[in-house]
């Protein structure tokens, strides 16, 4: 076996691994062999080899080129010329290979994340369900709130669906799978235990719940919210920091939002009086992306066009905070 017949064996197991039968390896097995598959096939590529799996094609054409050379002989007499005689004939055969692209699992496949968009849309309507009183894991809270709203009316809840779903498309496009703690924005509830319940149930590898705030008009800006140890949470205290600090910086970077002048320090405020921190046993954070009560910062919030560069920035810190822990806990 050549060398280029055991690197494409490689790429071709590892693959398949992959692909038909994706619950034989851990996820963070899978994720490691889903970036490495690439890595694979381009080295493979530099190497002259050609690296196929059943999700790659390779063509090779054949063309012969025949030369003919002709070469006169001596002349036998001065004055009598012999008939030329054909030289040798040299044939060139040109293979070139055109290969389409190989088959590659994107960044994020095997991971969970958890998104949960804050409140929801019909939450006005049962006021006596959503003020039912919960244990947050330190205190009574009431189940959720109704959440804020801009000046002109246009909801929290909605805002917080928007971008869920817009982060859902982004993360899904990754590779991941997404978990949504609601899929409509017209229903009551789920209270604020369930909705870390949720992320907790599906074992997720990041959980993120979305809000903007309702503050003081004349405040502006986002902050990350993250877990105080209390005990159930104690384990993922330093991920979901490290959560938190990937996803102040790409909001930070990719929006146009300023980090809150009012809230947190320097974008950043623990909090240990919210059920969904308090709650979770997988890394997670709450982002208010803005104050709705503030003029400016509204006029940003209610833009579908700001939603979509909001769940951007999200879906690229969630990326960067995942690969990051994949790369150090094998």
């Amino acid at each position: 076996m050549t060398d280029c017949d055991l690197v494409q064996s490689v790429a071709v197991a590892t693959d398949s691994a992959l692909s038909d039968r994706p619950t034989v390896l851990p996820r963070a097995w899978r994720s490691a062999l889903a970036l490495t598959i690439p890595l694979v096939v381009g080295v493979v590529s530099i190497s002259g080899c050609s690296a196929t799996s059943g999700h790659a094609h390779a063509t090779t054409v054949q063309s012969t080129t025949t030369t003919t050379t002709t070469t006169p002989t001596t002349p036998t007499t001065p004055t009598t010329p012999t008939t030329p005689t054909t030289g040798a004939t040299t044939t060139t055969t040109t293979t070139t290979t055109s290969e389409a692209a190989p088959h590659s699992l994107s960044a994020l496949h095997g991971m969970v994340v958890t998104i949960d968009p804050g409140h929801n849309g019909g939450n006005f309507s049962d006021p006596s369900y959503i003020g039912t009183l919960i244990w947050n894991g330190r205190e009574n809270e009431t189940c959720d709130t109704t959440g804020t709203a801009t000046a002109s009316g246009y909801t929290e809840a909605q805002f917080n669906f928007n971008v869920a779903q817009d982060l859902k498309t982004d993360l899904e496009a990754e590779g991941a799978s997404v978990v949504l703690t609601r899929t409509t924005n017209t229903g009551v509830g789920p209270c604020v235990t369930q909705r870390a319940a949720i992320g907790n149930n599906a074992h997720s590898d990041a959980a993120i719940s979305i809000h903007a705030d309702g503050g003081p008009a004349d405040g502006r800006g986002f902050a990350v919210l993250e877990p105080v140890a209390d005990g159930v949470n104690d384990a993922i205290i330093t991920p979901s920091q490290e959560l938190g600090a990937d996803v102040r910086s790409s909001f930070l970077a990719q929006t146009t939002m300023p980090i809150s002048t009012y809230d947190g320090t320097d974008g950043v405020a623990p909090r240990d009086d919210l059920a969904g921190l308090n709650l979770s046993t997988v890394p997670k954070v709450l982002i208010e992306c803005g104050n709705m009560r503030n003029a400016t910062d509204a006029a940003l919030l209610v833009s579908p066009a700001w939603q979509a560069q909001a769940a951007h920035a999200l879906s690229s810190g969630i990326t960067t905070f995942l690969l990051s822990r994949l790369l150090s806990h094998p």
